[in-house]
């Protein structure tokens, strides 16, 4: 390919891993909460002990031969360009569902507001390098049993991109919100993050999430979260297998819903601070055992794939902040993964900030330029350029300068002038520079609004998120009734 890239296992490795997992799934088996979920598991051959199932690795292997290797995420108008999610191609975005947020005006540590969610969603509108935007607050100002999609009316009102959403219910909720996408233009402009509950355990929501996506042709996202010493094994490697045999059970639920429906495999491997109990995110064996189940995924199952990105441990806009979101972001990309979510992320996840979608914005334009292809032929090897200036010249007012130069990547926050320049600038620094463009994003306000009656039409759902639909209840809608699908690519 001729690009950068990072891998951690060989074939043999990762071939081994997924013959761990499927070993775990026989063996052992998973801890399925879902009724129907293990119903539709007997039913296709495997063995239902009261909640343990056990996956025969045919069953395994029909599930991962089903799943679509590429399906098309759009936005619901605008200039944005779908997603391709296919393996090959990375997107950045947000992350969801933090319990603080830092308020851009007086820096403070604060609990998340329905505000704060339309404001990430504007943020990530107008910045060239997110792709797609998640809530990054779960606001203590909606009521409880409508949060999802009170967050989700949020973002809509923010961003013409895609979403990525992330409820704490089951999926009764994605039928609302698949009606709410498809008033404001597109009901294929989203998709939907569950997890499972390490160790080998699927509870009632990420199983009733995975039937409903299925359902509804809605993206699934699956990712784990097995922490190195407690839920799992001191061993990155065993670890691995452990969440990697949890998504696989949960896609063999998900294919049961429907066939070919589309499916993201996640990774999420923790290292819990033992001194601390703390999950870190930027430990770096976080970042080698994701890495690995990159390797995994990417080389055995060929599917869509989910990562982090442009995330922090700190908890204040410090050095330590900058710096681990610059690491983040560049392994990030370097792994390959095709959804990079998180970018804003303080605290281990617990806090969000706007400071950090903006940086993360710049250097994710940095690592998309780290990651661009370096041929090797004729034209890029430009000997008769070379020749025509020859020993001593330059190339400043040659074609190949005028014509290309622009094509590399030029810094916007990070400083990059003379010192004198930088002195006549106001000696600023890269929390000065972030804050000013963060503040000039802000006073631009939404680069769009929904017409009055469309927010009608989703506030109305936001507010009725249980309401009958077609006859029958959210809760009550049966898997295969879903009222039409986006394109599979």
């Amino acid at each position: 390919m001729n690009r950068a890239t990072l891998r951690v296992w060989d074939e043999r490795a990762c071939r081994r891993v997924h013959e761990a997992s499927l070993r775990l799934l026989a063996g052992t088996g998973v801890d399925m909460k879902h009724e129907r979920a293990r119903e539709l598991c007997a039913g296709a051959g495997a063995a239902v002990d009261g909640r343990r199932v056990r996956l025969p690795a045919g069953l395994v292997e029909q599930a991962l031969a089903g799943a679509p290797r590429s399906w098309t995420l759009r936005p619901r108008g605008g200039d944005s360009a779908p997603l391709e999610l296919t393996p090959g191609n990375t997107y950045f975005g947000t992350g969801p569902d933090c319990l603080y947020v830092t308020d851009p005006s007086t820096g403070a540590r604060r609990r998340a507001q329905l505000a704060d969610v339309t404001a990430a969603a504007v943020i990530v509108e107008r910045l060239p390098n997110l792709d797609f935007a998640m809530s990054m607050g779960l606001p203590d100002d909606a009521a409880n049993e409508v949060v999802d999609v009170a967050q989700f009316a949020a973002m809509l009102k923010g961003t013409h991109k895609p979403l990525v959403v992330s409820s704490p219910f089951g999926g009764a909720s994605l039928y609302t919100m698949r009606e709410m996408a498809a008033a404001c233009g597109e009901a294929g402009s989203f998709a939907c993050l569950a997890m499972s509950s390490p160790p080998l355990m699927l509870d009632d929501v990420c199983c009733d999430k995975a039937l409903a996506c299925a359902d509804l042709e809605v993206p699934l996202v699956l990712a784990g979260s097995v922490s190195v010493g407690s839920q799992g094994p001191a061993s990155l490697a065993a670890c691995v297998a452990v969440v990697n045999a949890e998504a696989l059970a949960a896609l063999v639920v998900h294919q049961l819903g429907r066939s070919g429906a589309p499916f993201v495999f996640g990774v999420g491997t923790g290292v819990l601070n033992m001194g601390t109990a703390v999950d870190v995110y930027n430990a770096p064996g976080v970042f080698l055992a994701n890495q690995a189940h990159l390797d995994l995924i990417h080389g055995v199952y060929g599917l869509p794939s989910w990562s982090y990105a442009g995330h922090s441990d700190s908890k204040l806009l410090d050095e330590q902040w900058s710096l681990e979101l610059g690491i983040a972001t560049i392994l990030g990309t370097l792994s390959r993964a095709t959804l990079l979510h998180d970018v804003g992320y303080l605290e281990s996840g617990l806090q969000s900030a706007l400071e950090g979608v903006v940086l993360g914005d710049e250097i994710a334009g940095y690592a998309r330029a780290l990651m661009s292809a370096v041929p090797v032929d004729d034209e890029s090897l430009a000997l008769a350029e070379i020749e025509a200036a020859g020993p001593g010249g330059n190339h400043l007012g040659s074609k190949m300068t005028r014509t290309r130069h622009g094509r590399f990547w030029r810094a916007q926050l990070i400083d990059q002038n003379t010192h004198d320049r930088w002195l006549s600038h106001g000696e600023g620094t890269l929390l000065e520079r972030v804050r000013r463009r963060l503040q000039e994003l802000l006073d631009a306000g939404p680069a769009f609004t929904l017409d009055p009656a469309t927010t009608s039409v989703i506030d109305d759902l936001a507010g009725h998120p249980r309401k009958e639909q077609g006859g029958v209840t959210a809760h009550e809608r049966a898997p295969g009734t879903a009222r039409g699908s986006p394109g599979l690519s």
